[in-house]
């Protein structure tokens, strides 16, 4: 199994699916044994009662998610959870998503487009074959942009290039990014000082999802704030990036240390049953 590997769960949680709004997120775990995982949903259905969540394989617990197969339980499927994205009439949004983000991005900005206002959405990943949800994006925008790191696909280059060059271009009320943490944080810096409020969603490591643990703790206007209760949606030009990055990197050894494991288990497991 490839780390990296992006995966899509549909998921039947019909008292979730009635309730969640754009922004919320869900804590997933796989089984008795596994650990808690936030991941914010990229949809919802509540007639058919089920939500949705896009995901990477990075560790063993995503790895654990991705061998679920349909008709399979998660052992535990909690939420929702966090604060909901607050939406309203604006004006111009830029919408940015990179990588999974774009996942969460994209009720987002459809709420946002509901309620009235212009959206332009530019989204980007890697290669060709990590892009995800073009075409819901693209639905809703009024404008779209598309680019690949490698230039594998349409523009080559990256997502704060496109933003840079729209912002010299129109008036802009309203920025939402949403993906990895130095691409937040890059697209702060570039709104700075065109002053345009800019709304950035954390995913810190998180255990009990309800303010209770500390674990997700992060520095935004020098105050702490706990992304799983008071976000996870925050100020850009108010938070600790490079707090937040130095946090997210806390057990990396570890999960690539037990993410080889398990992929050794899997292996020899697999050869005993040849």
């Amino acid at each position: 199994m490839a780390r990296g590997t992006v995966i899509l769960n549909e998921i039947e949680a019909p008292q979730i699916a009635q309730r969640v709004k754009p922004g919320q997120f869900v804590i997933l775990k796989a089984n008795e044994t596994g650990e808690r995982i936030p991941l914010t949903m990229a949809d919802a259905d509540p007639k058919r009662g089920t939500i949705t969540v896009i995901y990477q394989v990075v560790g063993k617990s995503t790895a654990l998610f991705k061998e679920l197969q349909v008709g399979e339980s998660y052992q535990d499927v909690v939420g929702p959870l966090g604060l909901p994205t607050h939406m309203e009439k604006v004006g111009a949004v830029i919408c940015v998503g990179g990588g999974t983000g774009v996942a969460v991005l994209y009720p987002i900005a459809r709420g946002l487009k509901e309620v009235g206002n212009r959206v332009i959405s530019i989204i980007g990943a890697r290669t060709k074959d990590l892009l995800i949800l073009e075409n819901n994006l693209k639905s809703i925008s009024d404008e779209f942009h598309v680019c690949t790191d490698d230039g594998s696909y349409c523009r080559r280059g990256f997502v704060t290039e496109v933003l840079e060059q729209l912002l010299g271009e129109e008036k802009v009320d309203l920025v939402v990014a949403i993906g990895p943490v130095i691409m937040m944080k890059l697209i702060s810096e570039i709104t700075r000082p065109y002053k345009i409020k800019t709304i950035v969603s954390l995913n810190p490591i998180m255990i009990d999802g309800t303010g209770m643990c500390g674990t997700c703790r992060v520095s935004v206007g020098g105050t702490t704030k706990f992304a799983c209760v008071d976000g996870p949606e925050f100020d850009g030009h108010k938070v600790d990036f490079d707090q937040l990055m130095q946090r997210l990197q806390a057990y990396k050894k570890e999960e690539k240390e037990s993410f080889e494991e398990h992929q050794c288990r899997l292996e020899t497991n697999l050869q005993g049953s040849r």
